[in-house]
């Protein structure tokens, strides 16, 4: 394949953040569409299949690739709506996520604790749970609460359930979920009608949970993030597709092979939304950085992530999409 050279490589940063030119954006973007298109996605979920065939795809059914035409993409970028609200129960704690608006949340999810009266670091509670809420609940600072804890002394299959429960009852701010899958999906969403009191139009107007799920690099969406998806678009609630590639692991080793990458995963999970329900809300995400070659793991909190993050959100804006990066 045979690529001629760029004749659009001028660029006026300004006084900005912004880590890419306009022609870097654009190059990314067309770049993802070719891997949509030509490569495709592995889609692990027959009803998902089903979705995207329905939507235009061409679907292997044997392989369970999917290639997404360019049109589809595009298409789904522009009914996704620019803007999504988390609710709390207390309204005044609402969140707007939008183009140039930042929030913050607490970071998640630890799998150990330091226990503050010993000192010493052992697994988390749902007492822990209450704490962490509670602490987020009082920092004016923290606009909602993501799952800072799991804890270890409920059944590991509904853990997501018991810790959002326990969150719901020590906060007021808006409550973030990783559901397992679509039966977890539907679970939360039952739990958020019994907070607020309503039905399914009550929640639709005032859902105080959110949710969100990961796919799997390289190019990957697996059965539990597509159930999910499926199941908060067909209800009207919001949902972040979020991608955790490592550059150098299951992603390449350049800033530029890697973003093309996360885009194409997360783009497809927001495709896969709009098909099931035009005009779902869905928030752009990101915890992708770079591998740790020592450790052979994600290394969170590196400069090279802090880059990724600011090109991911550029991407969003692009896209006019809500953006959440994970990590510092």
């Amino acid at each position: 394949m045979k690529r001629n050279p760029d004749a659009s490589g001028y660029s006026n940063r300004g006084m900005s953040l912004n880590v890419f030119s306009e022609a870097d954006i654009d190059d990314l973007h067309l770049a993802t569409l070719e891997v949509l298109e030509r490569t495709g996605v592995f889609v692990e979920d027959d009803e998902a299949l089903d979705v995207f065939s329905d939507g235009g795809c061409k679907v292997d059914r044997e392989t369970r690739m999917v290639k997404i035409p360019g049109h589809v993409v595009e298409d789904a970028i522009r009914s996704a709506p620019p803007m999504s609200i988390l609710c709390g129960r207390d309204p005044s704690k609402d969140v707007v996520l939008e183009a140039g608006r930042v929030n913050f949340c607490n970071f998640d999810e630890g799998i150990m604790i330091i226990d503050r009266e010993t000192g010493e670091q052992r697994k988390p509670t749902l007492a822990d749970v209450a704490d962490a809420a509670t602490l987020v609940d009082a920092l004016d600072q923290i606009d909602s609460y993501e799952s800072a804890i799991g804890a270890t002394d409920v059944p590991p299959e509904t853990g997501c359930l018991h810790n959002t429960e326990v969150a719901l009852n020590h906060t007021t701010k808006p409550v973030g979920a990783a559901p397992l899958n679509g039966f977890d999906a539907l679970k939360l969403i039952e739990m958020a009608k019994a907070v607020i009191g309503g039905d399914d139009d009550a929640v639709r107007e005032r859902c105080v949970i959110g949710m969100g799920v990961c796919t799997v690099s390289p190019l990957k969406l697996p059965r539990d993030a597509t159930e999910v998806i499926l199941v908060t678009a067909r209800h009207g609630l919001p949902n972040t597709v979020l991608s955790m590639a490592m550059s150098g692991g299951s992603a390449p080793i350049t800033m530029a092979g890697t973003l093309v990458l996360h885009n194409a995963e997360v783009l497809s999970g927001i495709t896969l939304a709009q098909l099931a329900e035009r005009g779902a809300e869905c928030t752009y995400g990101s915890s992708t950085t770079g591998m740790d070659l020592r450790l052979a793991a994600a290394s969170v909190g590196c400069p090279e992530l802090a880059k990724i993050s600011a090109g991911v959100a550029q991407l969003a804006r692009q896209y006019r999409l809500p953006s959440f990066v994970a990590g510092a």
